[in-house]
């Protein structure tokens, strides 16, 4: 039973492996993953849809099969995992308490630590739904767990509020088992999923998607019986007389996900309240020394893959902090990275242009759509990096790559700035 490691991993997604399979190749070899379910892979797991792995591996794959893949890595290293395991806290001085059917309850010292735990949906209780609480309403992503591991179909006449990837998915799988997917509505005035998944699932499948349109009331005591669709308007205010009753037996959420961050703030790590997830520097290191974060618990992805690149990263750094014994950087080399009109927020915050090593990726996302567009990367009046976009929407993570060789010489604030552009 450990009482020291020199890397601690929370989370055994794609996050946590690929950071674990790069912090051993970094030279660390006192790793652990730890890791609530009893399997690894998260929430891969139950993705047993394709269209993985196109950027990490050239191929596309199914969630469990890409999964398999980092698995299989972890295994041939050597680096061990402990399923079954639920850490509760961490302590700014990287102590990890955890409890476990095999160890019951110990505390951890790790010389570093990678949050890779991941995100959770937003449920109903959030969305303030009028209504009773009858049995058939699920989060678009427990019903995928019920169809794909458990072999169960929650309902056979079904409504899905919200946009999201999640939720576009199970419309489609849903039709597959058998269900009639009535619509798909969605509050903003555009979809929170990515266009491929519109096309496929919901277009190529006939499911109508009402954008601007969301649930005002649901009939049923017991079962659900029924749901009111509404259209909105500016404010998210319901427009008297666009009401619209659908009976169906089965209502899923697909209204958004939030970086799983409580074990972040037993920390002391600080949290970006737009993203829900750790300021981060781009090392992928928290605020907190020895902290690294990387994945859905940083910031929402699009893609696995791109979780993948940036967990690479974090593993890799944290092994570098452990090698180095924890140096800091110069606060006189550190820029900050300023999000501007339309940018919500930017990963990372900050960059240390005296221990520049390689190219850095400046991932972001809108607040709205917006059509014909540049995205600048500016300091001062000098243009770093720029990228011409036909439409930047708010489903779809936008990156843009400064260059190492343009950071080096870098002396002011990075500000994302958008030009031109069409509401």
């Amino acid at each position: 039973m450990d009482r020291h490691v020199d890397l601690a991993i929370i989370g055994a997604g794609p996050a946590g492996l690929a950071a674990a399979v790069s912090a051993r190749k970094a030279g660390i070899d006192n790793i652990v993953i730890y890791e609530r379910d009893e399997k690894l892979g998260g929430i891969l797991n139950q993705c047993i849809h394709n269209g993985f792995g196109l950027h990490t591996f050239k191929e596309e794959l199914t969630g469990p099969e890409y999964a398999g893949r980092f698995i299989n890595k972890v295994r041939e290293l050597g680096i061990r995992c402990e399923t079954s395991s639920m850490v509760v806290s961490i302590s700014p001085e990287r102590e990890i308490t955890i409890v476990s059917k095999r160890y019951g309850m110990r505390v951890v010292k790790a010389e570093a630590i990678v949050l890779a735990m991941g995100c959770r949906e937003r449920p109903r209780g959030a969305l303030n739904i009028p209504g009773m609480r009858p049995q058939g309403i699920y989060t678009a992503g427990a019903a995928q767990k019920l169809v794909n591991c458990e072999g169960y179909v929650p309902g056979k006449e079904v409504v899905i509020l919200g946009s999201g990837d999640i939720g576009l998915i199970m419309a489609r799988r849903m039709t597959l088992e058998g269900a009639h997917v009535k619509l798909v509505a969605e509050l903003m005035p555009y979809s929170g999923g990515l266009k491929r998944n519109i096309v496929q699932c919901l277009d190529d499948f006939g499911i109508p998607l009402k954008l601007s349109h969301t649930v005002v009331d649901i009939k049923g005591k017991r079962q659900l019986e029924g749901v009111t669709i509404a259209e909105v308007g500016p404010g998210g205010k319901v427009i008297p007389g666009t009401e619209e009753f659908y009976e169906c037996d089965t209502l899923l959420l697909s209204c958004g996900l939030i970086p799983e961050n409580e074990l972040s703030l037993t920390a002391g790590v600080g949290i970006n309240r737009v993203t829900n997830g750790p300021f981060v520097d781009d090392r992928l290191e928290t605020d907190v020394p020895g902290i690294f974060a990387c994945g859905n618990v940083l910031h929402v992805h699009d893609l696995v893959d791109y979780v993948s690149e940036e967990a690479d990263r974090a593993g890799r750094h944290a092994a570098e902090f452990i090698l180095r014994h924890g140096k800091k950087a110069n606060p006189e080399n550190i820029v900050n990275v300023i999000p501007c009109d339309g940018v919500r927020y930017t990963v990372p915050v900050t960059i240390d242009t005296g221990n520049i090593e390689e190219d850095i990726h400046i991932r972001f996302r809108v607040g709205s759509v917006i059509r014909k567009v540049t995205i600048r990367l500016m300091c001062g009046d000098r243009e770093l990096a720029s990228k011409r976009r036909t439409i930047v929407v708010p489903s779809e993570m936008e990156d843009v790559i400064l260059r190492k060789s343009v950071l080096e010489d870098v002396d002011g604030d990075i500000r994302v700035v958008l030009e031109g552009g069409e509401a």
